[in-house]
Formats: structure tokens, sequence, C-alpha cells
């Protein structure tokens, strides 16, 4: 089968397509055909070697990439029930250190990574969901907010941060949220109640707003302190990009969001897409042979939707 691996660090033409033999589906694991990788952020820290920089993962021969997943089940190991053959799911690669990624036509995964596709989304669509949609989730977990409470968002018209503003209005917290002016209208739309320009100073814009500060913050954007500085004294903050959480300051709570695969949870997640609480989007796919080209795109930026990978 073909699969995009990285075996020198780079841009984007880094990535080689490659034959490769179909991985082996072992006892609790599910082989997985694949029908669309979404590309995300991590992904390029994979090929550029940032992960291994950063000691997340030690430096080998061949690298994976890819952490978002849909297609089908093709073979179940020993000891899966929960799925069969021909089965439509969604999944989560959350192994850094692997020679094999979602971004191939062929993948195995823990069972318990998996959920069933929305009924109603595409392949591409779907594969937009586990990584961010897992991440916001957990990253509202870390804070530990109850209803009523207030919640800042930055980069909320990204990935993870259109998520964390939907998911954060189904708790009933009232949201802060921090994008460019021209995206006002759309993360209004995920729920948002209040809305902060990413160009604005963002400590004294959100005061003005919530008297005191926020009761906690999602950190989508990477803003680290001056996020920070708009949660109330005590408040909570969790840092969605590794590493960048800043200092705890004013007896804050101050947490990295290390995303994991929990099929259960994201079937669930899948379920508020197919009822309309959480919003797919892609903004173009791409072949799987066309990785490079997608990663061009990607860093470009601009985008208000996933980049997929079909293969």
């Amino acid at each position: 089968m073909r699969a995009v691996v990285v075996r020198s660090f780079g841009g984007p033409e880094a990535l080689e397509v490659e034959d490769v033999p179909v991985p082996r589906t072992g006892a609790g694991q599910v082989r997985v055909r694949v029908e669309a990788a979404a590309v995300n952020p991590v992904d390029v820290a994979t090929r550029t070697g940032a992960l291994v920089e950063f000691g997340l993962v030690d430096r080998r021969e061949v690298h994976g990439i890819g952490w978002d997943v849909a297609g089908v089940v093709e073979e179940v190991g020993a000891g899966v029930t929960g799925f069969a053959p021909g089965d439509r799911v969604i999944g989560l690669a959350d192994r850094l250190d692997v020679s094999l990624g979602a971004y191939a036509e062929q993948i195995v995964l823990d069972a318990d990574a998996l959920a069933p596709a929305p009924s109603g989304a595409t392949p591409a669509q779907a594969a937009t969901l586990p990584l961010n949609a897992l991440t916001a989730d957990q990253a509202l977990d870390l804070l530990n907010l109850t209803e009523g409470q207030t919640l800042l968002v930055t980069g909320a018209a990204g990935g993870v941060g259109g998520y964390a503003v939907e998911l954060a209005v189904l708790r009933g917290l009232r949201v802060v949220a921090v994008a460019s002016p021209a995206d006002e209208k759309l993360v209004r739309g995920f729920g948002a109640e209040f809305f902060v320009p990413r160009d604005a100073e963002l400590s004294t814009a959100v005061r003005e707003l919530v008297p005191g500060g926020t009761d906690g913050a999602v950190d989508a954007a990477a803003l680290g302190t001056p996020a920070l500085t708009a949660v109330r004294n005590g408040g909570s903050l969790t840092a969605v990009l590794g590493g960048a959480a800043p200092f705890p300051l004013r007896g804050t709570r101050v947490a990295n969001v290390w995303v994991r695969a929990d099929g259960e949870r994201l079937a669930e997640l899948a379920g508020l897409a197919d009822e309309g609480r959480l919003t797919l989007r892609v903004e173009d796919t791409f072949p799987l042979d066309q990785a490079a080209a997608a990663h061009e795109r990607f860093a470009g930026g601009g985008l208000r939707g996933r980049l997929v990978l079909i293969p």
C-alpha cells in the first residue's frame, strides 16, 4: 500500500510517498482502510523535526505522519467486539514514535481509539473531528469550570478554538472569543457571547467585557501570558500548544493539554456533530500523493477549515 513518511526533516518536500507493507492487526486492534486524513499542526512538527528537537520523540529512520483518520474497517483483531468489517469509523492515532501514521491507505489502531463516524458527514468532514474536538474537550475538562462561568478562547476561528467555543457553550459557559475581525460572525455563530479582535490589547478588552477577568481560558492561539493576564486571580488556563503554558501568576492554575485517544468520548462528539451542535469544516482536499502541496497550502495560513488528504 502507499503511505507518506518522513526520512529527512525539512519543508513540504520532506514528505515522501512510499510503498510499504500493509500493517498487521494485533489483539484488541482494528485495521482501517483510510478514506480521509486531516492535516494538522502536529504533522508539520513531525515533518520539520520539531518533535525530535523538543524531546517528544526519538530520531528514527522513518517517521510516520498523520493523526486524524476516517475510513472503513477492513479487519478486527482478537477480542474486538465493538467493530466489524464494513463499519465506517473515525479515530485518532495519538502515538508519535511510529513509522506509519494516518497519511496512508490503511492504518491499524487500538479499538478504543475508534468511534462510529458521524452518519451525516462525508469522510473528509468526519476526519476533521478527532484530534481537534478531543483536544478542545480535554482542554475544557482541565479547567473544571461550572455552568454560568466565563471562558476566554483564543484562536476561536481555528480548528481547536472553534470546537472549544461550541463545546463550552454546550457546557453552559459564557464565551469570550478572540479572532480576526473578519471572523466575528463565524465565532458568534459558534455561540460566543462576547468577541475581542485579536489585534486588541487583550487583557484590557476582555476585562471591559468581563470585570475582573474570565474564570478560565483555552489558549488555542498560544498567546501565553497575554491570555493569562485576561483571566481573573485564581482562575485557570489550558495551553493547547505543547510547552506553551505560561507561569501560573496570581494564584492561577495553568496546564498543557496533551491529547489522548478516547473512542468512547469521540463517539459522543460524533453524535453532537450529527445533531448539528459541532461544526465540521473542510477547507480543501488533496490526493494522498499531493501531501506536500497540502502542507504548502497549510503554511500559507488563512484557513477556516481543515485540509484533508484522500488516499
